[in-house]
C-alpha cells in the first residue's frame, strides 16, 4: 500500500478513495458529479449494471480529458446475468454502454443465482484482458472462501458495507488471509450519517485535526488499508471526501472509533434468508 493506493493481488494499484454513483439516478446529474470528482482528483469511479449509471459514467470519463490509463473504472454484474455465457455478454454490453474498451475491475454484485458460472465467465474475460481484475461484492467469508476453493482466480476485491457502525472486524482477517482487498461501500453510514457524525469520538477527532466528521470516518477506514467509495452530488462534499491524506488519526483516536462498531449492517447481507427469498423479485435498470 502506498499513501493513497492499494496493491491488488493482480499487482495493479487501486485508489484507496473512489467515487460511488449508487442512487444518482438522473443521467445529467451523474455525469456532472463524476466530472466534478475527476476534476477533484478521484481516479476510481464505481458503477454497476443495476445502478443505471454506466452510460453517464462512461460519458464523463470520455469527456473529462483524464487519460484512460490513469483511471480505474469498476462495474458489477447483476445476478440475473449469471448464467454461463450471459455473464460475459452482459459485461460486453456494459462496455458498450460506457464507450470503453476494458474495465479495470468487474465484480459479482450479489452471491445469488449461478455464481460459479458467472465467475468462470469473468475468469475468461480476465485472461483475455477485457477486465483487468475481477472480484465480488456482498460476499461473506464463507461464500468467498468457497469461491476461491473451487475456482482458479482469487477475487482481487470484496466490496462490502463497511463504516463506523459496521466495521467488518470478523471478516477482515479472512480477507487478509486470502489476499482479497476490502472496499467499503456506504462508508459514511448512509441513513444514520447525522447520528454517527455527532458521536463524541468522531467530533473530538475532527476538532483535533481541523477536519470534518466525514473526513474522520473515511480516514479511519483508509488508515487501515480499507478502500472507500463515498458518494455525493454536492461539489464541496465531493472535494471534501478525498481530502483525507494530509492527517493521521492517533492510536487513541483509532481505538475510540473502533469501539463504535455494532457489527450490524444497515443495508443487509446475503446471509439473511428473507433477503435471499426476496431477491427473486429484484430487477435491474440496465441488463
Amino acid at each position: 500500500m502506498t499513501r493513497n493506493t492499494l496493491t491488488l493481488n493482480t499487482g495493479a494499484h487501486m485508489p484507496l478513495v473512489g467515487f460511488g454513483t449508487y442512487q444518482v439516478t438522473d443521467p445529467a446529474e451523474c455525469e456532472r458529479a463524476v466530472l466534478t470528482a475527476l476534476q477533484a482528483g478521484y481516479r476510481l469511479i464505481d458503477t454497476a449494471q443495476n445502478y443505471g449509471t454506466e452510460a453517464p459514467v462512461g460519458k464523463a470519463v470520455r469527456e473529462s480529458g483524464v487519460p484512460r490509463g490513469e483511471l480505474s473504472i469498476t462495474s458489477k454484474v447483476w445476478f440475473r446475468n449469471h448464467k454461463a455465457g450471459e455473464c460475459c455478454a452482459s459485461v460486453l454490453r456494459s462496455l458498450e454502454r460506457m464507450g470503453l474498451d476494458h474495465l479495470d475491475l468487474m465484480l459479482i454484485h450479489w452471491p445469488f443465482g449461478d455464481v460459479y458460472a458467472a465467475w468462470r465467465d469473468l475468469e475468461a474475460l480476465y485472461r483475455e484482458g477485457v477486465v483487468r481484475a475481477i472480484g465480488v461484492s456482498n460476499f461473506g467469508p464463507d461464500r468467498l472462501i468457497d469461491l476461491i476453493n473451487f475456482n482458479t482466480v482469487t477475487p482481487a476485491v470484496n466490496q462490502i458495507e463497511t463504516h463506523l457502525y459496521c466495521q467488518q472486524q470478523a471478516a477482515r482477517p479472512w480477507l487478509q488471509k486470502y489476499g482479497v482487498a476490502q472496499q467499503a461501500y456506504a462508508p459514511l453510514g448512509q441513513n444514520r450519517i447525522g447520528e454517527m457524525f455527532a458521536l463524541p469520538a468522531v467530533t473530538a477527532a475532527a476538532a483535533a485535526h481541523g477536519k470534518t466528521p466525514a473526513q474522520v470516518a473515511l480516514r479511519f477506514l483508509v488508515q487501515q488499508g480499507i478502500a472507500v467509495i463515498p458518494k455525493s452530488t454536492h461539489p464541496d462534499r465531493i472535494r471534501e471526501n478525498i481530502d483525507i491524506f494530509d492527517f493521521s488519526l492517533t492510536e487513541a483516536e483509532m481505538a475510540a472509533l473502533r469501539a463504535l462498531d455494532t457489527a450490524k449492517p444497515m443495508i443487509g447481507t446475503a446471509d439473511q434468508p428473507a433477503r435471499v427469498e426476496s431477491s427473486k423479485n429484484w430487477t435491474s435498470k440496465e441488463l
